[in-house]
C-alpha cells in the first residue's frame, strides 16, 4: 500500500511495483485518514509512508497502523534525509527508510526484504549515521568547501566568482547547496560558523 499525497508521486511508484515480480499494489492513499480507512479494509503486507500528509504525519500514521495491524510493516519513502526523522521512524515501527531518489529496483528490493520479515532500519544505523553526520560539512563537495572558506573570509558572492573563475550564479548555486547539507538557512549563518570554528582552531583544508 502507498500513501503518499501526490498523485503523480503514488502512480510512479505503483508502476514500478507493479512490474516487480511477486508484488503488486493493494491500495493507496492521500492522507493519514484514507490510509487508516484503506488498510483495515486490504490488510497490506507493507507499507510504503510518505512522512508529511495534509492531515497528519507519516510517524502518526505508522503508530497507528502498528496498534491496528501488527503484521503490516512500514517503509519510509520521502524526501528528508534526516537523522530525528530517522529515530522518530524507527521508533514509529518503520522497517526501512529510503529516500525519494532512490532508484525502482532498489524500492522493489526494499519491499521484498521487509515483506520477507527483514528490518533494514536498526537503532545501529540510526546511531551510526549520527556519528557519520557530527561534521556539518562532511558532505560538501571541494567547491563548495572553498566557497564556505572564502564566506568565512568576508568575501561577496561576486568577488568569491572572480576568486574562482566561476559565474556569481554558480556560487550562488552552491551556497543553496551548502546551506542545506549543513541545516543552515543564511549566508550570515555560514559566515558565523567558520568564524566559530576558526577561532577554536579549525584551518581550511
Amino acid at each position: 500500500m502507498i500513501i503518499d499525497d501526490h498523485e503523480i508521486v503514488r502512480r510512479g511508484i505503483a508502476e514500478i511495483i507493479d512490474r516487480a515480480e511477486g508484488l503488486y499494489v493493494v491500495a493507496e492513499a492521500g492522507s493519514k485518514s484514507e490510509a487508516m480507512r484503506r488498510a483495515e479494509l486490504v490488510h497490506p503486507d507493507v507499507l510504503l509512508v510518505d512522512l508529511q500528509l495534509p492531515d497528519g504525519t507519516g510517524i502518526e500514521l505508522m503508530r497507528e497502523i502498528r496498534e491496528l495491524l501488527p503484521n503490516a510493516y512500514p517503509i519510509v519513502l520521502t524526501s528528508f534525509d534526516d537523522d530525528d526523522a530517522l529515530a522518530l521512524a524507527l521508533d514509529a515501527g518503520a522497517r526501512a527508510y529510503l529516500l525519494k531518489t532512490v532508484n525502482g529496483a532498489e524500492i522493489s528490493d526494499v519491499v521484498r526484504a521487509v515483506a520477507s520479515g527483514r528490518v533494514l532500519l536498526d537503532e545501529r544505523t540510526v546511531r551510526r549515521r549520527r556519528a557519520d553526520h557530527d561534521d556539518p560539512t562532511a558532505d560538501l563537495t571541494n567547491a563548495e568547501r572553498k566557497v564556505l572558506e572564502l564566506i568565512g573570509d568576508g568575501l561577496s558572492n561576486r568577488e568569491i566568482g572572480e576568486k574562482l573563475g566561476v559565474a556569481e550564479k554558480t556560487v550562488k548555486n552552491h551556497i543553496t547547496s551548502l546551506l542545506a547539507k549543513m541545516g543552515l538557512q543564511r549566508r550570515t549563518q555560514v559566515a558565523a560558523w567558520v568564524a566559530g570554528q576558526r577561532a577554536s582552531g579549525w584551518r581550511k583544508n
